[in-house]
């Protein structure tokens, strides 16, 4: 018989760290005054709140969805991609049944799955589609500052990775509930693309409204040294060392606090695991996944990488 994971079931490697440190709405929903974990993916965005459907129209499309719905859209955009069983903590209505709720989104265009499985449990990965992510981006509050947005993905964009990069959530939703008993609030979370982005930006910062730039990179070691200080990123001989995800909190006194996040998995070896061990990210350990079932691949028609499938030893 089938069942589902625990995302409990991840192995933290390292104590707790933590570091110091468009379009115009059409209706006007109450943003959530608790801290209620489920809303932090919301927050900042005019959508229905509760058990109730409500109509929300996009462009030329309309909606009813409920708070459980717009829950499940915006938690699944911030992270790309999640395993179907690891959203049923997000619905609040009795008798809700995760499955039609999630086939009823994917009826609307919202979302889409793949088979997914880790040893010989079967579950469901869920992106989001374009129509998906447009929603939550009209959605958005004008008044939000860009510094405290949260950016929303929609598909895949690494198929040879994703047996990796759908453990990400998992880890996070271990690393939100220790900083919950701790009385901290998650703010947002921040994907290694986007920090990835924003150091080419830096990188390409000389460049930029020059007809003469050549596309040389900023090499400077110095420089580089100084952009990872200012992100709170390891960085070494004019390298810079990038967590699988950040989660961007509040603690209890209010200071803004940052934790980095790694999912090690069998191929990290040699000098990449070593640079991955010194970064003072947490780590999970993640076990053994395959994707699509026997024979399985991405959508750029190759296998995934059946090193994936192993279990990291201890």
């Amino acid at each position: 018989m089938w069942r589902d994971v625990d995302p409990r079931d991840m192995e933290r490697e390292r104590p707790d760290i933590g570091r110091g440190g468009s379009g115009t709405p059409q209706l006007e929903f109450t943003e959530a005054s608790s801290a209620d974990s489920r809303d932090t993916f919301t927050r900042g965005l005019d959508v229905p709140r509760s058990a109730a459907r409500e109509r929300i129209r996009v462009n030329e499309q309309e909606y009813r969805l409920s708070g459980d719905d717009v829950r499940t859209v915006a938690r699944v955009g911030a992270f790309r991609v999640v395993p179907a069983n690891e959203l049923r903590h997000l619905e609040s209505g009795a008798g809700r049944r995760p499955a039609r709720e999630l086939e009823r989104l994917r009826e609307r265009g919202l979302i889409k799955t793949m088979p997914y499985m880790v040893g010989r449990t079967r579950t469901q990965l869920v992106t989001l589609t374009d129509q998906g992510r447009e929603l939550l981006e009209t959605r958005r509050r004008p008044s939000e500052p860009d510094e405290a947005r949260q950016t929303f993905y929609a598909g895949i964009n690494r198929p040879r990775e994703l047996a990796h990069d759908a453990r990400i959530h998992a880890a996070y939703l271990r690393a939100e509930e220790r900083l919950s008993e701790r009385g901290a609030r998650v703010r947002r979370v921040v994907l290694e693309v986007e920090l990835k982005s924003e150091y080419q930006r830096f990188l390409q910062r000389r460049n930029r409204g020059h007809r003469d730039g050549d596309g040389t990179p900023e090499r400077d070691r110095e420089a580089i040294a100084q952009w990872a200080r200012e992100h709170e990123l390891p960085g070494h001989d004019g390298h810079v060392e990038f967590p699988d995800a950040r989660i961007e909190y509040e603690d209890r006194d209010g200071r803004h606090c940052v934790e980095d996040l790694e999912i090690v998995t069998p191929h990290y070896r040699g000098a990449h695991a070593a640079a991955k061990a010194q970064s003072g990210f947490t780590r999970y350990r993640a076990v053994g996944a395959r994707v699509g079932g026997p024979g399985g691949s991405g959508r750029s028609g190759r296998s995934i990488d059946p090193r994936l499938a192993e279990e990291l030893l201890p």
